[in-house]
């Protein structure tokens, strides 16, 4: 959310912003929240003026009534009356207005950085850089259900029969080396120096409202019927929303989180077949990382937040990508994003695990985090986030590069401590 004052000041560049989303639509807005902002800081302005007349004239009356002027008392007790009136009309105008101005402001999209790439939606993002040799076997890759299944490692029937689709059942090995990425992830981000969280996976509506947009909210969340809670899509929700209301010291920043969590997404829409099976789900693991920093070391931590993702991926022998998403494909808190991508031996492309997103102080914006600077004044923190891993979204990438042409996984060496020792799965179909 930007400052309104920034957008009173800047129509033509917001305007310019919205442009590069290509949400038109939006442009009228800019004008309107202007207005609105125009109108309510004059009925603050006119009700500061009315309480400090309705206070000196209140001071007058009390001299009338000991002049014996009875007649003047009372007239200026009717003003009194009068201004007191017109003051509860502006108190509610004023809550009125407020209201307009933050419900236009909250569907404003942040302004994006310069470098992003300017594209109507994800089909023009750009890649920025690989990392990793990306090979086709000279044999067949199957499809990674059957990967697993050649395991005796999913169960796709019974999930249906529980919970619908976009539900699965993992077990055995294929279960232990889903529960081995997380833990190899969590270790992974503690060593580099990140505070390891689990935290709630239900939040309230304050904290939906100063996380995301709503159309992602409307996409994504599950909302708990009767309750002010919604199911976290992320850990991202409840760690940023950890901050809530809070002023942080400078010299306790910056604040590195990783978390885990389950996540729960609706995933609206139709999918083809790529996106079956444990590709779109409703339900997965994933460790994340935050960061919540100073506004000028922000770009410097969403380098180091993709790059601690590439590096988890290649230390288990995966070739992956990043892609520069373009304006049209930002969600509207976002200033700059990227999603790294791995390779798909069958499908001889990449494919998206994880984003990273700096997403400047837009969600402290909305929930009040702050930075305290005895000097300066307190001021708003940048905050980011970044997957590590979400499996078992991942263990498609992992099982389709570690195949064997026998039909066995190789373990990478960091893995193997979190597996029982194995160098290798061996396939029980």
């Amino acid at each position: 959310m930007l400052d309104i004052k920034f957008v009173r000041a800047n129509p033509d560049i917001v305007k310019e912003n919205i442009k590069k989303k290509f949400q038109d639509d939006k442009l009228p807005l800019v004008d309107e929240v202007i207005a609105y902002d125009k109108e309510l800081r004059e009925a603050k302005t006119r009700v500061e003026y009315l309480r400090s007349q309705r206070n000196s004239i209140s001071k007058q009356i009390g001299a009338l009534m000991a002049q014996g002027k009875k007649d003047e008392a009372e007239e200026a007790k009717k003003q009194v009356a009068a201004m007191a009136d017109e003051m509860a009309a502006l108190d509610v105008k004023e809550q009125e207005l407020t209201e307009k101005v933050r419900k236009i402001m909250l569907v404003i999209p942040n302004i994006i950085d310069d470098s992003v790439p300017i594209g109507k939606d994800d089909s023009e993002n750009v890649e920025n850089e690989r990392f990793g040799e990306p090979v086709v076997p000279d044999f067949e890759i199957p499809y990674h259900v059957d990967i697993m299944e050649s395991f005796d490692g999913i169960d796709l029937d019974a999930a249906r029969k529980t919970s619908g689709n976009g539900f699965y059942y993992l077990r055995g090995d294929i279960a232990r080396l889903h529960s081995a990425i997380l833990s190899y992830a969590r270790d992974f981000m503690i060593d580099r120096g990140f505070t390891y969280y689990v935290p709630p996976f239900m939040i309230r509506s304050a904290v939906v409202d100063g996380v995301m947009s709503f159309s992602e909210m409307e996409n994504m969340m599950y909302k708990i019927e009767g309750e002010d809670l919604y199911l976290i899509g992320t850990s991202e929700h409840s760690m940023i929303g950890k901050f809530i209301d809070s002023i942080i010291d400078e010299a306790d920043l910056p604040q590195t989180l990783t978390s885990y969590s389950p996540c729960f997404r609706k995933e609206v829409g139709a999918h083809g077949i790529e996106e079956r099976g444990v590709y779109r789900i409703h339900q997965f693991e994933k460790q994340e990382m935050i960061v919540v920093c100073k506004p000028e070391e922000s770009m410097d931590w969403y380098n180091k937040l993709w790059k601690n993702s590439v590096d988890f991926f290649r230390s288990l022998d995966i070739p992956v990508r990043t892609l520069e998403c373009c304006s049209g494909d930002l969600a509207d808190l976002k200033v700059k994003s990227c999603d790294v991508e791995a390779w798909s031996p069958r499908q001889k492309k990449y494919f998206e695990v994880g984003s990273c997103s700096n997403l400047g102080d837009a969600q402290a914006r909305r929930l009040g985090i702050r930075i305290r600077n005895k000097e300066k004044g307190n001021y708003l923190a940048h905050t980011l986030n970044n997957t590590v891993v979400a499996p078992p979204r991942m263990l498609i990438a992992f099982l389709e590069n570690n195949l064997n042409a026998d039909g066995s996984v190789n373990i990478p060496e960091p893995l193997r401590m979190y597996m029982g020792g194995k160098e290798k799965l061996l396939p029980k179909k």
